[in-house]
């Protein structure tokens, strides 16, 4: 097999002058070695989108590495430059987790930033997400960036940009940089660092951000009472190894397990196959643990911080995992039932959730004559709407299904640490109830109605896979069937048209969100069937949402057990 006369001008592009010697030695092999590897490397620029960039790190344009890197800095730096003419010297917080390379990377943003006259405040290690966004705010800062790729496997790094909010980029600022970084070649890149425009910040900056977080306590009288509540934790390697057991001791609780081996800061993640802790297998090792020490609670947080899992133990002694959509709902029912027995709602608090996220957090918060606005999917949409009503409404809290929360508007993102802190707070409650929190979700289901939740996710890949999910969506969007489940279908909610049809009524109704290729419908009972193609992955995304009546506890397994059953019956019909 030969190699492409494109992808070889594309690599010979990137010998010579404008790259180090270890860059030329490295496209040199590639060149003289499979041509499959070399096209996999330089096939493509590797794309700097919405939420930044994120890909496999090595040499070549379709890579993470120095001068990818150093092009997305130097458009950043450009447009920070352009959007405050009036700053003599802008600012920037960088911080990176735990993968290879990142502190790499971000030593690479914080020399090409401090090269344009940027001053750069740099974490003195590996810190979490939601601290870069608290740190953007409190340091007055034009903008930051974490050099992350999440839960990805760990031949990935990535880099997040947030904006002077604390949030990461929204319109037009996501757009306008993502044409700034496409302007720049390699050799426009001034990697030449000005270090006395670079600041570092150590454990003192730690600080001030738990003292923040620990104000946001809503019960610390009972957290006395119970500050044995037996709690392991994991960071499974990550960024949270230290802030989450520093954090939960400022609330007051004292009997926090570690553990030891998922303590070492390790970019290879090696004691798990995924970082993932929305996926049992990594509970593991802290499951065990769990079962050593008589644990109350079990979290874990993924590598970035900003994500958390929950297991607890059940009345069978058995540990379950709370899922995404069923942590939000405890987590906004405490929250919010604490804030009306302190007396402090007032009238102007809203929560805010994304449009796949369970519509049972909107039951909850009109119980409470809380406003509850939907966003699209994505924890920027929410930092978005705190930005819109800073001032002038209050926020309590947001979360989505996909395992991210946060509580009170110092950090502008989904913040693990403080979602640690308020789900042992919640458990406390629940056990001076003589409760768990799994027992408490039982409640909160009999008060207002059981929703069951699911997510397929299907893979596509290549050119054939696009135009397949392509298809899919203009067959669900030109054709939509007028039952599901022996079930009438009775909205249609379109994103990308921005209308929601009311067929019963026959009324079209326009929908206040930017324009989104996410097609919703809904039946007659209230089930919600969400499709939604990836932006960045050769996906298609269902999301399910079913809901019932739970009259009595007793009765919820069954329950339960019937609304999964109405889920397989829906995915049969539209055979997916």
């Amino acid at each position: 097999m030969g190699h492409d006369t494109e992808i070889l001008k594309r690599a010979k592009a990137w010998l010579g002058e404008a790259f180090d010697e270890e860059t030329n030695d490295a496209v040199k092999k590639l060149l003289e070695g499979d041509p499959e590897a070399l096209a996999d490397a330089f096939y493509r620029d590797l794309e700097f989108g919405t939420g930044g960039l994120r890909g496999i790190m090595g040499i070549g344009t379709n890579r993470m590495n120095k001068y990818t890197v150093g092009m997305a800095t130097q458009g950043l730096a450009n447009y920070i430059l352009k959007s405050f003419p009036d700053i003599d010297r802008p600012k920037v917080v960088i911080a990176h987790d735990c993968r290879n390379n990142s502190e790499l990377f971000t030593n690479i943003a914080a020399d090409v930033l401090s090269a344009n006259g940027i001053a750069v405040y740099l974490f003195d290690a590996l810190r979490p997400t939601p601290l870069l966004s608290f740190a953007v705010r409190e340091l007055k800062s034009q903008a930051g960036i974490v050099i992350t790729a999440s839960h990805n496997p760990p031949e990935y790094n990535g880099y997040k940009v947030y904006w002077d909010d604390g949030g990461q980029l929204v319109p037009p600022h996501d757009k306008n940089v993502i044409e700034e970084v496409r302007k720049v070649e390699p050799e426009q890149i001034l990697f030449g660092a000005n270090p006395s425009l670079i600041t570092t910040l150590d454990e003192t900056f730690d600080a001030i951000y738990i003292e923040k977080m620990k104000s946001l306590s809503l019960n610390p009288d009972l957290i006395s009472k119970h500050n044995d509540l037996r709690i392991v934790f994991t960071p499974i390697h990550g960024t949270t190894v230290r802030l989450v057991p520093e954090t939960l001791k400022a609330y007051g609780f004292r009997s926090v397990y570690n553990v030891p081996e998922q303590d070492v800061v390790d970019g290879n993640f090696s004691t798990v196959e995924s970082p993932n802790p929305e996926e049992r297998a990594a509970f593991d090792m802290a499951l065990a643990k769990a079962s050593a020490v008589d644990a109350d609670l079990v979290m874990a947080t993924d590598p970035d911080g900003d994500r958390l899992g929950v297991a607890v133990k059940n009345q069978n002694g058995d540990y379950e995992l709370i899922n995404g959509n069923q942590c939000a709902v405890l987590l906004t029912y405490y929250v919010l039932e604490q804030w009306k027995a302190l007396g402090k709602l007032r009238g102007d608090e809203y929560i805010v959730k994304t449009i796949v996220t369970t519509d049972l957090l909107s039951e909850i918060a009109a119980n409470y004559d809380v406003e509850c606005f939907d966003v699209l999917t994505g924890f920027k949409y929410i930092a978005e709407k705190m930005q819109l009503f800073e001032g002038k409404k209050r926020f309590l809290c947001g979360g989505e299904e996909s395992y991210g929360f946060t509580v009170g508007d110092y950090v502008r993102d989904k913040d693990a640490v403080i979602s640690c802190c308020m789900v042992a707070e919640a458990a406390a409650w629940a056990k001076e109830q003589n409760k768990t929190l799994l027992d408490l979700l039982v409640d909160i289901c009999v008060q207002y109605n059981l929703y069951v939740e699911d997510l397929i996710s299907i893979t596509k890949k290549g050119q054939k896979g696009a135009n397949e999910i392509r298809e899919m969506m203009d067959r669900f969007r030109n054709n939509p069937p007028k039952t599901i489940d022996n079930k009438t279908l009775a909205r249609i909610i379109d994103y990308q048209k921005g209308t929601d049809h009311d067929l019963f009524l026959d009324e079209t109704h326009p929908v206040d969100l930017p324009k989104s290729n996410v097609l919703q419908f809904i039946l007659e009972d209230g089930t919600r069937i969400t499709m939604r193609p990836s932006g960045t992955e050769p996906k298609i995304k269902f999301y399910f949402s079913c809901k019932i009546g739970l009259d009595k506890a007793d009765a919820y397994e069954n329950r339960r057990n019937e609304l999964k059953e109405s889920i397989k019956r829906i995915r049969r019909d539209l055979e997916i």
